[in-house]
């Protein structure tokens, strides 16, 4: 199971439970910890360099996946006409 998710943790305590924190270590399925920034953007200036540094931070595999994956998500809303989407 390890190899087909990624789990992306906002380190958010009403985001997690025990059983999902096990399940995580026993399956030793790959995580992404987001750590919070501390200010947000507040200038477009400071966003788009914000957006810049998490882009560089990604490996090139995972935005190589989520661009192929594009087409297919759009679809999926059109189908479903923005309603919920099974993923």
């Amino acid at each position: 199971m390890g190899l087909q998710f990624l789990f992306m943790d906002d380190n958010a305590p009403c985001h997690r439970t025990v059983a999902a924190e096990q399940l995580i270590e026993t399956e030793d399925i790959e995580c992404r910890r987001l750590a919070a920034r501390t200010l947000p953007p507040v200038t477009i200036r400071e966003l788009r360099l914000a957006l810049q540094d998490e882009w560089a931070a990604m490996p090139q595999q995972l935005i190589d996946t989520l661009i192929l994956s594009l087409g297919r998500r759009c679809e999926t809303c059109l189908a479903v006409r923005g309603d919920h989407t099974p993923y």
